[in-house]
């Protein structure tokens, strides 16, 4: 059945995939919403213990067939869905999602909770975190460097099969730092550093402590930080206290010069600035690439007018548009 689904699709043009997936996703929303009004009406009973179940989560684990993070945020929503019917309505509609409800759900009140939920809407976790944190602040973290164990050996993975063409690329993910929201525009910053990292980091404060004597290393990371995007732009982008303006393109010049990279820079945002037909904004602001507008190839200057930002992926999209390559998109 889901083969034969698979090449049901490939059939399909573009403008009917793209409505074939909406409404794919608009199904599975309306079910989470179904599925989580059960959930909570199941929660007010004793079947899962007449079942012989221990408890609600158990029930949903074994014998739904749910993983058990799905199961803890579909509970917490049907708890806060009983007390705030609405949830229901907006986890249907996507203006939230399971995990948003769960982070607002111990904030919620009868007067508050339609304000804080639309507040919510369309927003991604980190955004829901800064909503939370704003209602519930919570003092600064302390600042404190500890020695941890030595890693465990970890086995060597297999070998990997035979590549597959439309697989794509492979790439290793490293996780970031983690980052929480506590207060209002304050953050707790996690993350593990060498012993190479650990010792620049204590010649900083020795070196800083006229300047910063309590050796506070948020001071210390703030002006490293600082010190490194003045100094990355002055590589990347030819930056200088006084800079000199460019004598100008070289017709039929690739070469994008330093004043026009400047300037586009700080025009876009440090931002990918494709805009779909729809009229969203891309706002990558990762692998970011300088695009020629009117491509190279067919006669685009590098002009601040035909330069923009563009983030690598939608750089290569958009030379597929260009010059008619096309290919499965990478996931």
């Amino acid at each position: 059945m889901q083969a034969e689904l698979l090449a049901a699709l490939r059939r399909l043009s573009d403008p009917e995939l793209v409505g074939s997936v909406e409404a794919a996703a608009a199904g599975e929303r309306g079910a989470t919403a179904a599925l989580v009004a059960h959930l909570a009406e199941l929660g007010t009973r004793d079947i899962p213990l007449r079942e012989g179940y221990g408890s609600l989560f158990v029930y949903c684990r074994d014998a739904l067939g749910l993983a058990e993070g799905d199961v803890y945020n579909r509970i917490e929503a049907a708890r806060a869905a009983r007390r705030f019917p609405v949830i229901l309505e907006m986890l249907a509609e996507g203006a939230v999602n399971l995990t948003s409800v769960r982070l607002l759900a111990p904030h919620l009140t009868e007067e508050n909770h339609r304000r804080i939920l639309e507040s919510a809407r369309g927003k991604r976790k980190l955004q829901v975190e800064e909503i939370a944190a704003r209602l519930a602040p919570v003092p600064d973290v302390p600042s404190f460097v500890r020695r941890l164990p030595p890693p465990r050996p970890v086995e060597p993975a297999p070998e990997p099969a035979a590549a597959d063409t439309d697989a794509g690329p492979v790439v290793s993910v490293n996780r970031p730092a983690a980052i929480t929201p506590l207060a209002p525009f304050r953050y707790k910053l996690q993350l593990t550093i060498d012993a190479a990292v650990f010792e620049k980091l204590q010649l900083a404060r020795d070196m800083l402590r006229h300047a910063v004597p309590s050796g506070d290393d948020a001071q210390i990371l703030d002006r490293a930080l600082t010190a490194l995007l003045l100094e990355l732009a002055r590589k990347k982008f030819a930056a200088t206290d006084s800079p000199r303006s460019a004598p100008g393109t070289t017709p039929g010049s690739r070469h994008v010069p330093a004043e026009v990279k400047r300037a586009v820079w700080l025009r876009d945002l440090g931002r990918c600035a494709f805009v779909a037909e729809s009229g969203r904004r891309c706002g990558e602001r990762a692998f970011l690439e300088f695009h020629h507008v009117r491509p190279f190839a067919m006669g685009g200057e590098a002009s601040v007018d035909n330069v923009q930002l563009r983030c690598r992926r939608h750089n290569g999209y958009e030379a597929k548009v260009s010059f008619g390559r096309t290919g499965p998109l990478s996931p």
